[in-house]
């Protein structure tokens, strides 16, 4: 039989076990005993020692809890992990930030920027002030969007031709004929937008590579970092380890989106998302937050060199922008005043404007079914947060937690 996991003494990290047990009750109250949420995991790490690893909620409906082994679909948790792929081509000099990212994806080589049409009227377009470049897709600024912003006509255009990055009909060269279609909504480098552009750069790794995506994840970071449970698509003897997904209607509250037992990641995807692909564990992502406090290395396995990593988690939004003044997204995984935007990464520039507890160069991000990390430098602390329901801004529950996790810090 398995033992138990053991975990660190908070108090030995300087962390209050008493608070931390206060948020597991927080969490029952306010999301699970309402119904709000199906099932919720909490993981916290210090100096890359689990300190706390909670676990409540049934994985399926009717079934067991949650527990260490059980699989979420992580979303857009995913993309760090493809930026991470892309920079570990970035060293091999393969490629460079500012290589222009139609010399590796011709298909958006003509692309315009919109001037007007759509809704049934052809596209008007002007030519881009200076090329999309490969920084671009990394902190979405390259104009690209996405089809459920629901805010201009050229998202309205994604949705009519199912430019979806997960669950289209689509395979990544047809997705990347389809993008090549379609105008931008601003010339590169000029707005912030949350967008597909994570999935294009999963192709430039597929091609750069000469590898299928998904090999080089699983041959080049699962398999060194010890991720033996993430995965584009779930093995058939682990399916019984997904837990199931929800979405909130209106009108007619929580109804099941995908469930575990035949879900849509249970075989291979049409399009493998660099973008919001992934099913993972907990415990996996831990193992990925740990090798990026270490400076891109864990256990005698290095990912990515130490300044990479410095460079991936600076700002890079032009003139040191924040995404209160860059962002035209309807929607994102980040709050915009005093957050920047790095390689694959939101940053906390200031945490006096995010009105969030919070460390100066602490970097996130979430995925669309409301699982959320963070990592925090300066305090070597980190948080990996697993439930099963969309849209992630439904609950405010990720401010919440980064408030009673650093409250708890003695």
């Amino acid at each position: 039989m398995d033992q138990p996991m053991r975990l660190a003494e908070p108090e030995t990290h300087g962390i209050s076990g008493a608070s931390l047990a206060r948020i597991d009750a927080f969490l029952k109250e306010r999301y699970l005993d309402s119904g709000r949420l199906p099932h919720a995991q909490l993981l916290i790490a210090r100096h890359g020692e689990i300190v706390h690893f909670s676990h409540q909620g049934a994985a399926r409906e009717g079934g067991a809890p949650v527990d260490e082994s059980s699989l979420f679909r992580i979303a857009s948790m995913t993309k760090p992990i493809t930026s991470t792929a892309f920079m570990m081509l970035v060293e091999q000099g393969l490629v460079a930030l500012d290589t222009p990212v139609a010399s590796v994806i011709p298909e958006l080589a003509e692309v315009g920027v919109y001037a007007g049409g759509g809704a049934g009227v052809p596209f008007q377009t002007t030519r881009p002030a200076r090329p999309m470049l490969m920084v671009d897709l990394l902190r979405h600024t390259s104009g690209l969007t996405y089809s459920f912003q629901n805010r201009s006509n050229v998202d309205a255009a994604y949705r009519e031709d199912k430019i979806e990055n997960w669950y289209g009909n689509l395979d990544l060269d047809g997705f990347l004929a389809a993008l090549g279609k379609l105008p931008l909504e601003f010339s590169p480098g000029e707005a912030w937008n949350y967008s597909v552009s994570t999935d294009v750069l999963g192709a430039v790794v597929q091609r750069v590579s000469d590898m299928p995506l998904e090999r080089f994840f699983a041959e080049r970071i699962f398999a060194p970092l010890g991720m033996e449970d993430s995965f584009f698509h779930v093995p058939e003897d682990k399916i019984d380890r997904l837990t199931d997904c929800y979405a909130l209607v209106p009108g007619k509250g929580r109804v099941i989106y995908d469930r575990g037992a035949q879900s849509y990641w249970s075989g291979p995807p049409t399009l493998v998302s660099g973008g919001g692909g992934l099913v993972s564990t907990a415990l996996d992502y831990h193992r990925f937050c740990r090798m990026c406090l270490n400076g891109g290395e864990l256990d005698g396995a290095r990912i990515v060199g130490r300044k990479t990593l410095d460079l991936m988690t600076a700002n890079h939004l032009p003139g040191g922008g924040d995404l209160a003044t860059m962002s035209q997204s309807l929607f994102s995984e980040a709050t915009n005043a005093g957050t920047g935007f790095g390689l694959g990464f939101a940053i906390t520039t200031d945490p006096v404007q995010s009105l969030i507890p919070g460390s100066a160069g602490e970097y996130y991000w979430g995925g669309m079914f409301s699982t959320a990390f963070f990592i925090d430098p300066v305090e070597h602390l980190h948080m990996i947060f697993m439930t099963q329901v969309s849209p992630s801004t439904a609950f405010p529950i990720r401010r919440e937690l980064k408030t009673l996790i650093y409250s708890a810090l003695t």
